[in-house]
């Protein structure tokens, strides 16, 4: 056991005698995962106010640049169950409805007159809101708005009102913001930029598009991250013909819906019944029966263990460290240029998907983190130490939480130094060096060629 001192201050503000309090270290077994839990922070609805460990450092620090990755907000399913009634969910934004936010109102107004943003390519065309009173397939719902400008809101009371990352007098140049082609990636980033930059001048926008989920760019020719992603499938597959529990919920699915099993497991049924759980709404019935809360606790609870194992195997590491290593080196680079005292892109904001933040943390070695929930963020700091101005570090961030000292190339760091973050050339290192070591290669192009050991 562990003797902790407290020292209680007691009514008339004296502090008392120095008591010990015993804390047991407790080795039992970790509680089993609650998939009904799991889900609610899945969803992510705005509630109470968020605490966050963003923008924290010695007072001697400087905030030189921030790097934001988000996934997109809440959005209304991809698939459909068939046979069954969609979900009834309105994506028209009304203030007055909840989730809601104070400046959701003049968000709405804003986005209306947005066309002199400079958008990329097929960007233009996307609509910058949703409003369709009944959703379209995938389209982000008001929650998924509303999750997005408290994102902006948090990082703007950080980065802005304390750190003065941005001047008031802030130039296109400051920015860099980067989104796929998809309208609810879009519109999360123009939600979040909204409250971070309010009322900002729609001339100063340039939104770039990333045809790719996993923003690889130019450099997406990989045959080995391909064959890692198969057999990672291959692993998914297997774990799923496995479990007899699984298969006699979809059994009892599909006998509801009156399809082949078959044909429900491919309509992806978990991704439909997130959302049903997500909003509150009830899960779909016919004259057959109910699909009902057993149905879903069984399902999530596969997808939990999925994760579980994904991490364990090692496959979708590796794919992780080929599908990410294009953006990760694009954030390297654009640190180095700022440390170096380049002023130009000091804020830039990736919007994206689960499938792109979930590699991302793997790869970093980030594997106690969630799976990437509705509008989470993924955070990259760069910070000067005042004391000695050429000395840069780094502080990454997931949700709020501070994940610096989990990523592989900064844990050791941790143990020898008295700063809380770590060393920017330790993340320089690792991008350009050591993410080939375990495919004996010493290079992106060579890796992507040679099987690992």
């Amino acid at each position: 056991v562990h003797l902790i001192p407290v020292n209680p201050v007691r009514e008339d503000g004296l502090n008392p005698k120095s008591r010990k309090r015993i804390m047991p270290d407790l080795l039992t077994e970790p509680p089993a995962i609650d998939p009904i839990y799991e889900a609610h922070v899945y969803c992510n609805i705005p509630s109470i106010a968020e605490r966050s460990m963003e923008g924290h450092a010695p007072h001697y620090f400087k905030l030189v640049s921030v790097q934001v990755l988000i996934r997109h907000g809440d959005r209304y399913p991809l698939y459909a169950i068939p046979k069954t009634k969609r979900p009834d969910i309105d994506c028209m934004l009304v203030p007055s409805r909840k989730p809601s936010h104070p400046q959701l109102e003049a968000f709405i107004k804003h986005m209306s007159k947005g066309s002199a943003a400079q958008m990329d390519g097929s960007l233009s065309s996307l609509p910058r809101f949703p409003s369709h009173s009944l959703c379209e397939m995938g389209e982000l719902t008001q929650t998924g708005v509303v999750q997005h400008l408290r994102n902006g809101q948090l990082l703007r009371e950080i980065y802005i009102n304390k750190h003065k990352l941005l001047p008031g007098d802030w130039t296109a140049k400051q920015l860099y913001l980067e989104t796929t082609g998809k309208s609810r990636t879009l519109q999360s980033a123009l939600a979040l930029l909204y409250t971070f930059l309010p009322d900002f001048d729609w001339k100063k926008i340039n939104m770039r598009h990333q045809w790719s989920t996993i923003f690889c760019s130019g450099s997406c020719d990989c045959p080995m991250r391909n064959h890692y992603l198969e057999e990672e499938q291959r692993r998914q597959y297997s774990l799923r013909v496995k479990n007899n529990d699984l298969e006699k919920i979809y059994v009892d699915m599909a006998k509801i819906v009156g399809i082949p099993t078959r044909q429900l497991r491919a309509s992806n049924p978990i991704d439909s019944l997130l959302c049903y759980f997500c909003h509150n709404v009830s899960f779909p019935c016919t004259k057959t029966g109910c699909i009902g809360m057993e149905h879903f606790r069984v399902i999530k609870r596969h997808q939990l263990e999925d994760e579980r194992e994904r991490q364990e195997k090692k496959l979708y590491f590796l794919y992780a460290l080929l599908a990410t290593h294009p953006l990760l080196n694009q954030t390297v680079n654009r640190l180095q240029r700022i440390a170096e005292g380049k002023k130009e892109e000091v804020f830039v904001l990736y919007s994206a998907h689960d499938v792109t933040l979930s590699p991302v943390l793997s790869a970093l070695g980030i594997t106690e983190a969630r799976f990437p929930r509705f509008a989470a963020r993924l955070v990259f700091e760069l910070w000067q130490d005042g004391k000695r101005p050429k000395e840069h570090f780094i502080r990454i961030l997931y949700n709020g939480a501070d994940v610096t000292f989990q990523t592989s190339f900064c844990k050791d760091h941790y143990k020898r130094s008295s700063k809380p973050m770590c060393p920017l050339e330790k993340f320089v290192s690792f991008v350009k060096r050591d993410m080939f070591l375990i495919f004996n290669s010493t290079s992106y192009y060579d890796a992507c060629r040679r099987r690992a050991l």
